[in-house]
């Protein structure tokens, strides 16, 4: 018995909980340039981009901005790297594992400056940063840290007096490209697997959100990787990534990004495409937790201000307890605080740049056109900058652009069904097939819509359940080949 309460599981009931993290003052942004071989290098055209914090409009830094010459560089860096009889190629299965193991501690220790980077270059809250996006990147880095010496060949028999076995090999020189909603995460999906089989890489972060890559590329020089394993080179689609995207000499990429991005990069290079892009959402009346499906719904739609690729755009819901679940939507959607990134009590930020505001508000306003319900939001915070209101349409019809199309932001749009042949019809007519989530009680049911929907990923009575130890990718244009 502890004074203020009972002991209950290690922990006194009534105990304090701890403190929350909180952001750290950043006096400078150390990390500014491309990172070639463990070195810090100019860009050689001698060129510099801004970027910019979402929530304030200010420019936090100048970043080198590489171009072709400099991707060309990385890539002879990493191919070096990778070379047989390189200490890299020579360094055996567990010692990997050992320099992943050990990126996962320092990123630990520098949790809270890395979520105080995140959330100044992306907008997200920084609580958001510091559980969700730092968790999995770590998670992520010590799952792959335990694969590295478990991947096995197989011994097969053969006709005759021959022993014939097969044997994995690295790929080579691997280029990856990634976006700016999850920048630290998607450079740990990215990095991890490939490290892990003994491959090198030269990676691209987005140009909205390039600080915490080159942040972690001080640290991967610190955990003891060799020069040239991983490179990172900030700068602009269409021209580094451009260059990845076509270089000769880069044997395998990974591109995660828009569908319009998308078509560009196969033209440079086909069929090695691994891809995300969007989602479905279905909840049906068995629901024995109307509010907790509301609340799923709700993280899926507005988690990162909508920002994601499984972001939950669509939900159906079938008719008799369709007027009761709008409702509940729009009352918990109007005590999303709104706010300073840096503030813990925030949970909802700016979107990531103007052009972003401009598309979704757009769409928005197409919605009211087309005929749709305005249940709250839609509209910018009055003096906030790149602020969007949570935003749910209801009556919303297939056809509208808002039903069709990938907002990318904060705006969930609930749709009426009476059937569930019709429902998984409507679901599935979209051109996209990343994540989907059935909500209900009956598990037949449950299992019936869960095989029927075109996603790579459905959940059941939850969102957003992702995981270090399970493949990600989608349908149709949501991607070729899995990450992960």
């Amino acid at each position: 018995m502890a004074q203020n309460g009972t002991i209950e599981n290690g922990l006194a009931r009534n105990a304090c909980p701890p403190p929350l993290p909180q952001p750290v003052k950043i006096p400078e942004i150390k990390h500014t340039k491309i990172f070639i071989n463990n070195e810090w290098h100019t860009s050689i055209k001698g060129k510099k981009f801004p970027t910019i914090n979402p929530a304030t409009g200010v420019k936090i830094c100048d970043v080198e901005e590489a171009d072709k010459a400099d991707v060309d560089e990385a890539v002879r860096a990493a191919r070096a790297a990778g070379q047989r009889g390189s200490e890299w190629r020579l360094m055996d299965a567990s010692s990997r594992g050992r320099l992943l193991h050990r990126l996962a501690d320092l990123l630990e220790r520098e949790r809270a400056v890395l979520a105080t980077l995140e959330s100044m270059d992306t907008g997200k809250p920084f609580l958001h940063a510091f559980f969700v996006d730092l968790d999995g990147s770590i998670k992520t880095l010590r799952y792959y840290a335990g694969w590295t010496d478990k991947i096995h060949g197989k011994t097969m028999p053969v006709d005759e007096n021959f022993v014939c076995f097969t044997k994995h090999e690295p790929v080579g020189v691997c280029g990856a490209i990634i976006p700016w909603n999850f920048p630290l995460l998607m450079f740990m999906w990215k990095i991890a697997p490939a490290l892990a089989c003994g491959n090198t890489v030269v990676i691209k972060p987005a140009e909205q959100t390039p600080l915490t890559a080159l942040h972690v590329g001080a640290i991967i020089k610190e955990a003891g990787f060799p020069p040239g394993v991983v490179n990172i080179v900030p700068g602009f689609g269409p021209t580094a990534g451009a260059a990845i995207a076509s270089h000769m000499n880069i044997d395998k990429v990974a591109f995660t990004g828009s569908t319009e991005v998308r078509k560009l990069w196969e033209k440079a290079q086909q069929n090695r495409v691994p891809q995300s892009l969007k989602k479905k959402k279905y909840k049906d009346e068995d629901t024995d937790e109307l509010q907790s499906a509301v609340e799923e719904t709700q993280k899926g739609a507005f988690f990162n201000q909508g920002q994601a690729c499984t972001a939950a755009s669509r939900i159906y819901v079938e008719e008799p307890v369709y007027d009761e679940f709008v409702r509940l939507s729009v009352e918990r959607a109007k005590n999303i605080v709104i706010g300073d990134p840096l503030e813990p009590r925030t949970s909802h930020g700016p979107q990531i740049d103007q052009h972003q505001f401009d598309k979704i508000l757009e769409l928005v306003d197409s919605g009211k056109k087309e005929g749709a319900m305005l249940e709250c939001g839609g509209c910018a915070v009055e003096d906030r900058g790149l602020f969007i209101h949570p935003t749910i349409f209801s009556d919303v019809k297939d056809h509208m652009r808002i039903a069709k199309e990938e907002i990318f932001g904060p705006v969930q749009c609930i749709m009426k069904f009476k059937t569930q042949e019709e429902v998984i019809n409507r679901a599935n007519s979209s051109h996209y097939g990343l994540t989907a989530a059935v909500f209900t009680r009956d598990i037949h049911r449950a299992m019936s819509v869960s095989a029927a929907m075109e996603a790579g990923t459905v959940w059941v009575n939850c969102y957003n359940a992702l995981h270090a130890q399970a493949p990600f990718g989608g349908y149709k244009m949501s991607g070729n080949g899995r990450e992960l």
